[in-house]
């Protein structure tokens, strides 16, 4: 009997060992994906100005760059579109920037932008197509303006570290005062087409990021719109919110499975006239595989239209500190 037991244990324990081992072993850490999210970013009037001064069409996010390329995914908002056409803009709220300005937005490692916003027409049909296939060609994504209302739609996916994460965007405005009509291949701010696109998305994506260019202007409270909008699109799916328009930070909060950003202020702009318009935020974002699993902010000063990371700590409960 014993020899039986002997032989039992050196000729089939062996065989169930490295069950064993892997039974006791504690499953691998999810991978972490990090994502920088910026607001408002305007290349042209006295920002492109600088940059022609300092023969450097990168200056403006040149101190703000280390920052942005670390991320494994970083977005901005556009908010002047690409020309090649018309002369150069210096002053005025039809904004346009040029072509070579798009060196600031490679330098930073920007990887996807929203184009969804007031301006996005402001140089017209071709601005509209223009800004398209330049940043393409510069392989930067593009959301919330395509060649087609469906491809405004449809939203882009990119993958990092085996997740794939879905971008939309979208504006409460697309005329900037200067048109009667619609342009379909800018998306507008409608709940129940955003919940349709983001149903879309969902079968391509892990994670889904919503943009909303909304709000009122240098407000330091978030509006109706911004909130309803807001919240559907997290009970549609997204886990991210990230807003833009007023200009001005607005607080953040923790929302269901989701976070929203309702305004990370100015990134990139020459508005000087208030202190507030100086001062922006990125959202600082951690996925463990495909959830959401830390958020933040960093605070940024906007220094000659350039911005770089504040040294000054926002006071608990403030807009820059945390969620409401």
């Amino acid at each position: 009997m014993r020899i039986l037991r002997l032989f039992l244990l050196l000729v089939i324990l062996p065989f169930f060992l490295p069950f064993l081992r892997t039974a006791e072993q504690p499953a691998p850490a999810p991978v972490r994906t990090h994502l920088v999210l910026g607001g408002d970013v305007m290349l042209s009037r006295h920002v492109a100005r600088v940059a022609r001064e300092r023969k450097d069409p990168a200056f403006p996010l040149r101190d703000l760059a280390p920052v942005l390329q670390a991320a494994d995914i970083a977005f901005v908002n556009l908010e002047s579109p690409f020309s090649d056409r018309g002369a150069v803009v210096e002053r005025g709220m039809i904004f346009k920037a040029e072509p070579e300005m798009i060196a600031a937005l490679e330098l930073a490692g920007v990887d996807v932008v929203s184009t969804a916003n007031n301006h996005a027409r402001d140089q017209g049909s071709h601005g509209v197509e223009f800004t398209l296939d330049w940043l393409v060609r510069h392989r930067i994504a593009v959301v919330g303006t395509g060649t087609s209302a469906e491809a405004a739609h449809a939203g882009v996916v990119i993958e990092r570290n085996g997740i794939k994460f879905g971008f939309l965007a979208y504006t409460y405005d697309q005329s900037n005062g200067n048109h009667a009509d619609t342009d379909d291949r800018v998306a507008v701010m409608d709940v129940a087409r955003m919940r349709e696109d983001v149903a879309k998305l969902s079968a391509r994506a892990d994670a889904i990021i919503v943009s909303m260019h909304a709000g009122v202007e240098y407000s330091p409270k978030s509006n109706a719109q911004q909130v309803a909008f807001a919240r559907a699109a997290i009970h549609a799916g997204a886990r991210v919110v990230v807003g833009h328009h007023p200009h001005v930070t607005q607080p953040w909060e923790r929302y269901g499975q989701g976070v929203i950003f309702y305004s990370l202020g100015n990134l990139v702009f020459d508005q000087f006239q208030r202190v507030e318009t100086q001062r922006g935020a990125l959202a600082d974002i951690v996925f463990e595989g495909p959830r959401l699993a830390r958020a933040s902010l960093l605070p940024v000063d906007i220094v000659g239209t350039a911005p770089r990371l504040s040294r000054t700590i926002p006071p608990p409960g403030s807009a820059e500190a945390g969620a409401k």
